[in-house]
């Protein structure tokens, strides 16, 4: 039996099995709303047979946007237009939905991947100024980010609160906080770019405590049964940056205020990170994550076979693996997983007789219109 393929709990979030589509970023919003790409690209990935579907990095500010073209749920318009979508995702499908909330930090007011990604200064056009824990740029020549005071910090916190109500009133299943790839949470975790001197910069604990406070203020804003977790960037990858002992004891911090899964990623807060990426090249990390806390914990990173996801999880190297770009290339990555490992998963009728021959039991009946 596929261990890949079966159930998984994330606190009370049940997923029918461990395969769990990324959040990625489709820099394809007006002013923070979901447009008809949104409920395209998601509605095809809705139909892959993965166990849950994360919604792309969403903004709870403006000025929290990666890029102008950065989904967002800081606005009646953004939920509005995000409404539209979750409506037609649980009309026709029975995977469950999340969303990452995320503020982009020092890294915002950035132009789209393929317009270059270069920072777009303040005084240009769709620019504004970024905000940092502290007042040093991401890349040498970038504008100065303004870094938060006391007044900011607590409009930070309400803004993830704020959206993390909203995100419940639209029926999503759970909200994962992006505290990696070097955004706002991340920013503040590592020495890098924590240069402050008062209670949220300096030692350990003290670059540890905005990230909890915001955790803390999201977990108050929603209901009991409402799974909240964490993606972390295991290691900044540059001496002297965040590392594994940091998220280690982050994670330890998290587990006892209830997260209900730990997503480990790595990198994204320096230019001068030297990643040594391979197949599975960030597995490691999560397996330590999940043997040191105890924490439900999901791998991702070039996990790109079939063989490779079940081995991870079959040798308890983490418990749910995480598809991105790979999933982008093959959006039915799961049926051709399940047909790989002699498993079953779930797909809508009209497409039952795709299956090859080879496979007559490969698919499963979904409870349309039961999200």
């Amino acid at each position: 039996m596929s261990h890949l393929f079966t159930p998984l709990k994330l606190g009370t979030l049940e997923l029918e099995n461990r395969v769990i589509i990324a959040p990625m970023c489709q820099y394809s919003a007006i002013d923070g709303s979901a447009q008809d790409w949104h409920l395209i690209h998601l509605g095809n990935l809705a139909l892959s047979g993965a166990g849950l579907l994360i919604i792309e990095a969403t903004a709870v500010s403006p000025v929290g946007r990666i890029s102008p073209g950065d989904l967002g749920l800081y606005s009646d318009a953004n939920e509005t237009a995000l409404r539209r979508v979750m409506d037609v995702l649980g009309g026709q499908s029975t995977m469950p939905v999340a969303i990452q909330l995320a503020h982009a930090g020092r890294k915002g007011s950035s132009q789209s991947p393929w317009d270059g990604g270069a920072q777009i200064r303040p005084d240009q056009p769709h620019g504004w100024k970024a905000e940092a824990p502290s007042a040093v740029p991401h890349g040498e020549g970038e504008d100065v980010p303004l870094a938060l005071d006391e007044a900011g910090l607590a409009r930070v916190c309400n803004d993830f609160a704020g959206a993390a109500l909203r995100a419940q009133r639209l029926g999503f299943r759970g909200i994962e906080l992006h505290m990696a790839h070097g955004y706002l949470l991340h920013q503040f975790l590592s020495p890098l770019a924590n240069r402050r001197t008062d209670a949220y910069g300096g030692s350990l604990s003290n670059r540890m405590r905005f990230p909890l406070r915001v955790f803390d203020a999201v977990v108050a804003a929603v209901s009991d049964d409402m799974p909240v977790w964490v993606r972390v960037s295991a290691t900044d990858w540059v001496e002297g940056g965040w590392d594994l002992d940091g998220t280690l004891a982050l994670s330890a911090a998290l587990k006892e205020r209830g997260c209900a899964a730990i997503h480990v990623s790595t990198g994204g807060v320096s230019p001068k990170q030297k990643i040594p990426v391979g197949p599975g090249f960030q597995v490691p990390f999560a397996s330590r994550v999940k043997a040191e806390t105890g924490l439900p914990t999901i791998a991702v990173g070039l996990i790109t076979k079939p063989e490779q996801a079940e081995a991870i999880v079959q040798k308890g190297q983490a418990d749910a693996v995480a598809l991105a770009r790979g999933i982008l290339y093959d959006p039915h990555w799961p049926w051709h997983a399940a047909a790989a490992l002699g498993a079953q998963v779930s797909a809508p009728r009209q497409y039952w007789r795709s299956k090859p021959r080879d496979f007559p039991d490969l698919f499963k009946a979904a409870r349309i219109g039961q999200r």
